[in-house]
């Protein structure tokens, strides 16, 4: 009889990686092994609080009842058909996406990435089909600091040199301004606009919350321009920061908004662009596409997900457990906290650079059984369901 194999430790699996993984990324060296809720264990079943939930893709915690269920009863059934044939699942998911987020159309992709670049693609398709833009001058304008993926395209238009050294050469036609900045964002739209692209609250740059009223600027610069306002949800979306969206904290409605992470639930990669009809209509057959996008298992998941946010419930609970948080972030400030920035169940902590870097100090909170993950210097951003 063959002995079962020995499960191996954190330690030798770390190892195992490192000649075969290509290193786009420097993991905290905890390697999970199972998850529920707001825990995780590694394979020596050492448990800890994740406080990261997957970059905000956790949304509902790990392996929420309803969205495991919603999995199983797809994949006994059907995953994948491809958009060559319709399939008895996206109907649904895309009438209740669109009516969740007040929307007309959706696009469903995969990745949030995927997103961004199909949102870029539709924004140039409208400036020429609607506005009247000539061809090839379309521009878009970003926000320093942005952070929208890691293709080649997103990251020609990033002030992140990390992100973008070795990597040209760049696509052309976007602007780029500062973030939170009405007058410069003023100055750069001209009638070769097609949209302004931003995210509510800048995530990877440390969870940035901009002044009020910016959102609501962006709009009305937007709507007097004739271009549009794309918002990228993909991080701040999905019940996250208190609202569905964070532009509602504004109650700002953008004419395009990016969709991701959280939509997938923890199971599936599942991405939309959602918007108004004048807008995602400008697609015909043949020019855009994706093998995966709409497939019946993302569908069925992404309408699990739509319905827990149809209740509100998560909403409620991001922006009152987010007054705790705000509340106890209060509390340490002065005491090793330099500063901090927070919206509903999500939050960037300056660390006071004496106790460490970002990393030391996700290092350390990792030894006491606690996750977070460090960006720029000494910030580090917290997710919670």
């Amino acid at each position: 009889m063959t002995a079962p194999a020995r499960t191996r430790s954190s330690a030798e699996l770390i190892r195992a990686e490192e000649p075969v993984l290509a290193h786009n990324y420097h993991p905290l060296p905890v390697v999970v092994a199972r998850a529920e809720g707001v825990r995780v264990e590694d394979v020596e079943g050492r448990r800890y609080l994740d406080l990261l939930a997957g970059y905000s893709a956790l949304n509902f915690g790990h392996r929420h009842p309803a969205l495991i269920e919603a999995a199983h009863r797809q994949l006994d059934r059907l995953t994948l058909t491809s958009r060559a044939f319709h399939n008895d699942r996206l109907a649904g998911f895309a009438e209740r996406l669109a009516a969740l987020t007040g929307t007309d159309m959706v696009l469903p992709m995969n990745t949030g990435a995927e997103a961004v670049e199909s949102g870029i693609k539709v924004a140039r398709k409208w400036a020429y089909d609607v506005k009247g833009v000539p061809d090839d001058r379309a521009t878009i304008v970003v926000a320093a600091d942005n952070f929208h993926g890691r293709t080649t395209t997103i990251v020609g238009f990033s002030t992140d040199e990390t992100a973008r050294r070795g990597f040209g050469p760049f696509a052309p036609g976007f602007r780029i301004v500062p973030y939170n900045d009405l007058a410069a964002l003023e100055e750069a739209v001209d009638d070769t606009t097609a949209a302004v692209l931003i995210e509510p609250i800048q995530g990877e740059a440390g969870v940035i919350v901009p002044d009020d009223g910016y959102l609501a600027g962006v709009r009305e610069l937007t709507r007097r321009a004739g271009c549009l306002f794309m918002a990228d949800e993909i991080q701040s979306g999905l019940g996250r920061t208190g609202r569905t969206l964070a532009v509602e904290h504004e109650s700002v409605v953008p004419d395009v908004v990016l969709l991701g992470k959280a939509l997938g639930g923890g199971i599936v990669p599942v991405s939309a662009v959602v918007g108004r009809r004048e807008v995602l209509g400008v697609l015909h057959p043949g020019e855009h596409g994706s093998t995966f996008g709409g497939n019946p298992l993302a569908a069925a998941v992404g309408t699990a997900v739509v319905e827990l946010l149809e209740t509100g419930e998560f909403q409620r609970r991001a922006e009152e457990l987010g007054a705790v948080l705000r509340d106890g972030l209060a509390a340490l400030t002065g005491k090793g906290v330099v500063a901090f920035r927070a919206r509903g169940l999500w939050a960037g902590v300056d660390v006071d650079p004496a106790l460490g870097t970002g990393r030391e100090v996700s290092e350390r909170l990792m030894r006491e059984g606690v996750l977070v993950k460090d960006t720029h210097g000494s910030t580090i951003r917290i997710a919670r369901r």
